[in-house]
């Protein structure tokens, strides 16, 4: 089996916290092989799920007690990162791959159907009877089939356990999963719960699902939409019965609800969200250890008590919060400028193998943050104060094992960056500056924000701009320009959240356009100026502040 630390303690700046979520502890080393299955570009209910729903349950289950079976996802996943992972596995971990064929379940079915017990049949007919199934598949031990993949299940020796066909023709999702949760999830996981949205309709991507298999977690796509309150009743009823501090994977579904209202109700809860229902292979990464001659080193570029003084000039700071997985690392122009990406701190545990790949694979201009808000992806107005220290506890052990010093914050709680609300009351700033004291300082928001301050020489900046995937080259230029007219007095420092899409090639290209010299800078240097000269205005949400709680 996984093997998990004994429960722990984590000592918060306010007093003792008890932490009950157990990281997972990877293996001694890594297997000197594995088995590799390429999967097809077809992620249609109508089309290759029914055989790659096969193959995620199995490798869950051929993984549990060790790291067996690895899925090569196509080219052009949104986890883009796939193939170099898979090379990195062999240069620097020394696995060998032993390729099967696309989609081969037959040939994968006589290597591992010894570690199942029989199949779970779900319906054709009703995509929720596949989520359903992936909770039974983990629980009782079988492989997820319909019913054309039913004889090849057979032809190894896995008879039918459970058949879902025609158990819920008819019936809506929030009776479809309460069947599933009556049943089920009294003997499920409370450390991890699955949350298998994303895709809607005919399409769908359940890669974590080998994670949620392998550690008997609980499945849905329950909408956290208050427009659907018998669902989310379901909802809240299962967030509330899981471990203080526990993880939810995966991702809302884009046909229920949205990402602020899911988001916010994992917080409400003190949960942690590490929110990617795409994200493959964890059952096999996450039992794959650090190599014993790699350590956690960032391209730090200022000492914590340097001092700096900014001149009267335009400082530029670039950050990508969500492109080291599923955006531009593997993208032109990479190390031609100063660039900051914010890290997802915790894949120290969940994906150890992965950061040694980012942290390795980084030019001198690649700088580390933490983020988004703590330990996960987390809104800070959602989370009870009573949870907030706990959760700072481990977001900063996270940050000292990744050699981190400075923290990202987005809060979609109370707005995005079109309606609504994204800045932090005086008092959550003042937490941040409690729980994080050795911190450089802090940045925050998504698009635009307003919330500023400056204590103990650790600036508290939010982004002046926001630079959309669409937005071409000369438009997002002459956008600068203007808000560096806008804001005459200098040095002027100005953030920019970049969308993970965009290059790095790109955004050399809107900054080279600029008609005022800038400096483009890391963003431990860009927080040593901006305390050393505070051109910028202390702002917190008021609560006169306009508020929109579907965001």
């Amino acid at each position: 089996m996984i093997r998990f630390a004994t429960l722990f303690l984590v000592l918060s700046v306010t007093g003792a916290i008890a932490s009950p979520r157990p990281p997972i502890q990877p293996r001694d080393r890594a297997p000197a092989s594995a088995t590799l299955i390429p999967t097809s570009k077809n992620w249609r209910l109508d089309g290759d799920v029914p055989v790659h729903a096969l193959l995620i349950s199995l490798q869950g289950l051929a993984n549990r007690d060790e790291p067996r079976l690895y899925l090569e996802y196509p080219s052009d996943w949104q986890w883009e990162i796939v193939h170099p992972l898979r090379d990195f596995l062999t240069r620097r971990h020394g696995v060998q791959w032993d390729r099967l064929a696309t989609n081969d379940a037959d040939a994968a079915l006589a290597r591992f159907a010894r570690h199942a017990k029989g199949c779970v049949v779900w319906d054709k007919a009703v995509r929720s009877s596949l989520t359903v199934a992936f909770t039974i598949a983990g629980l009782e031990d079988l492989v997820v089939v319909n019913e054309d993949l039913l004889p090849l299940a057979r032809r190894h020796g896995l008879e039918p356990k459970v058949d879902l066909r025609g158990k819920f023709t008819g019936q809506p999702d929030h009776l479809i999963y309460q069947w599933a949760y009556d049943r089920y999830f009294a003997q499920c996981s409370r450390d991890f719960y699955v949350v298998l949205g994303g895709h809607a309709g005919t399409e769908m991507q359940p890669a974590i699902a080998d994670f949620g298999v392998q550690q008997r977690a609980f499945f849905s796509d329950l909408s956290a939409n208050p427009k659907h309150p018998e669902e989310l009743a379901l909802l809240q009823r299962i967030l509330a019965q899981q471990n203080p501090q526990s993880v939810v994977l995966g991702w809302h579904s884009y046909a229920k609800d949205t990402e602020g209202q899911h988001t916010t109700l994992v917080g409400n809860y003190g949960l942690i969200m590490e929110g990617l229902h795409n994200l493959p292979n964890v059952s096999f990464t996450s039992q794959i250890p650090l190599t014993p001659d790699f350590k956690f080193t960032n391209n730090h570029t200022v000492a914590p008590d340097a001092k700096l003084v900014a001149e009267n000039k335009v400082y530029i700071c670039a950050v990508a919060t969500d492109a080291m997985g599923i955006g531009a690392w593997t993208k032109p122009g990479r190390g031609q400028i100063p660039y900051t990406w914010q890290v997802l701190m915790n894949w120290v545990w969940l994906n150890p193998p992965v950061l040694q790949y980012f942290y390795e694979d980084k030019t001198p201009n690649d700088y580390f943050i933490g983020g988004l808000s703590g330990p996960g992806y987390m809104y800070p107005k959602a989370i009870p104060a009573e949870k907030f220290p706990g959760l700072a506890a481990i977001g900063r052990d996270l940050m000292k094992r990744l050699d981190l010093r400075v923290l990202e914050i987005m809060d979609y709680s109370e707005g995005n960056r079109h309606v609504g609300n994204t800045d932090l009351p005086e008092e959550l700033v003042s937490a941040y500056y409690r729980e994080y004291p050795e911190t450089l300082g802090f940045i925050n928001g998504y698009g635009s924000a307003r919330t500023f301050d400056l204590r103990d020489g650790r600036p508290f900046l939010s982004y002046d701009y926001y630079l959309d995937v669409n937005r071409p080259v000369d438009q997002a230029a002459a956008d600068i320009e203007e808000l560096i007219q806008m804001n005459p007095q200098r040095p002027y420092f100005l953030l920019m959240h970049v969308r993970e899409l965009n290059t790095v090639e790109k955004v050399a290209a809107i900054l080279a356009r600029l008609s005022e010299p800038a400096e483009v800078v890391p963003l431990d240097r860009f927080l040593k100026l901006a305390a050393s000269r505070k051109t910028y205005r202390t702002n917190f949400k008021q609560p006169s502040d306009p508020v929109d709680h579907n965001p």
